[in-house]
Parts: structure tokens; C-alpha cells; sequence
């Protein structure tokens, strides 16, 4: 298995489906951090597009928060997979990993932000990266956020996502690219030699980076 190399690697094949993207002022890439920022890096550069992120928190099962249930997004979206909700019983802790993921996601669009503006999205074709999608609960989350801001045209791209999830996905993005659609897919990390988790400090380092490149292009020239 492990198709790619690691995140990098993963941005740069993606990125070679959206090349018809490239140039064009209406596009915006916007990555759901942490580990999408590494792969969203690399599809902004191919394409000369600006980079930001989308905050999106998932909602582990309780018991098992690798399960997700759902999540939630910048904008107050809160999207839950139907299917897997827990039974009433559970409802009471659910509401706590709302309320827990609801502060998290706060902490980090402070931290990302900083005292920067988002990127405009309003009227632009936004296309929103992610390292992966197993239920595609965050992805959607992100979808439905950046529609009430106004999006014109809506790309979900994801280097490797599961059947159910891109299915999901068509019902909501205007577009959908994956450069893996398995058949059937365990988890997103089978598919990454390295799937080490990315750090905040790596995320800012590479929204700088990103952000120097399109204000100085040619010192930004070397980039690989």
C-alpha cells in the first residue's frame, strides 16, 4: 500500500489534477489543519493560489475518539453522520466533546490567525484540502462553512478518501477530486509511508511560507 511518501508527496500528485486551476485570480485553497496543511501546500503552489486554512474539529465516538461521529467548523457548522449517531444514552457526552472541540477550535484559529483577515472566499472558487477522508464528516463540515460565506464554486480534494465518503461529498461540493478512490479503505494512514502528525509550528511555518511566496515570487522561486 502506502501510495505516498508522506504529505508532500501526496500535495503534489493532487495538485496535478487541479493544474487546470492554475493561474486563475477566483481560486483560493483552503486547507483543514493540521494535517491537511502540508498537502494544501503544495496544491497552492502548483497552482499560484493563495493559502489558508478552514478550522475543522472532528466529534470522536465516546469511548472511541478515533470514531467520528461528526464534526464541526469554522462558523458554528456541525455536521454528524446519521448512521453512526450514539444512542440517547450517550447524548450527554456528545454534547461534552462538542463543547470540548467547540474551545480546541477556537485555540486554533487564534493561532493560525493570529492578527491576520481570512482569505476572501466570498464569490471564489475555494478549494478545500484535506490529507484524507475516511467518513468524510470533516470535509463536509468544511464544505457547508465556506457555502454560508458566500463560495461561488466549492472543490473538495483529497488525496485518498473512502467510497462512502466521496459519495457524501458529491452531494455537497460542486466539484470532488481524489487521487485514491479505494474500494475499501481501513484508515486514511495505511496509504502514507509517513503519517506522522503535523505540528502547529509546521502549519505557521508553511501558511508563512505561503504567504511570502505570493508577495515575493521570485525570492520564492526555489521552492521544490
Amino acid at each position: 500500500m502506502n501510495r505516498f511518501a508522506d504529505r508532500t508527496s501526496a500535495g503534489r500528485e493532487l495538485g496535478t489534477l487541479l493544474i487546470h486551476y492554475r493561474g486563475r485570480s477566483d481560486v483560493v485553497v483552503l486547507a483543514l489543519p493540521r494535517g491537511g496543511v502540508p498537502v494544501a501546500f503544495e496544491v497552492a503552489h502548483m497552482l499560484d493560489a493563495p493559502l489558508d486554512v478552514i478550522v475543522v474539529r472532528k466529534l470522536g465516538a465516546p469511548g472511541a475518539p478515533e470514531f467520528a461521529l461528526g464534526a464541526i467548523s469554522s462558523g458554528g457548522v456541525t455536521v454528524m453522520n446519521a448512521e453512526d449517531m450514539e444512542p440517547p444514552r450517550h447524548l450527554r457526552q456528545l454534547a461534552d466533546e462538542i463543547a470540548g472541540q467547540q474551545t480546541e477550535l477556537r485555540r486554533r484559529e487564534l493561532l493560525y490567525r493570529q492578527d491576520r483577515q481570512p482569505v476572501p472566499v466570498r464569490g471564489m472558487t475555494c478549494i478545500l484540502v484535506d490529507d484524507g477522508a475516511a467518513t468524510g464528516a470533516s470535509m463536509r463540515a468544511a464544505v457547508r462553512a465556506v457555502r454560508e460565506l458566500g463560495a461561488g464554486r466549492i472543490v473538495a480534494a483529497l488525496p485518498v478518501a473512502s467510497v462512502t465518503a466521496l459519495a457524501l461529498l458529491r452531494n455537497e461540493a460542486d466539484e470532488v477530486v481524489c487521487t485514491i478512490p479505494p474500494p475499501y479503505l481501513v484508515s486514511v494512514s495505511e496509504w502514507y509511508r509517513d503519517f506522522s502528525q503535523t505540528a502547529d509550528r509546521e502549519v505557521l511555518e508553511l501558511l508563512d511560507r505561503a504567504r511570502n511566496r505570493l508577495q515575493h515570487p521570485l525570492s520564492s522561486a526555489g521552492h521544490s
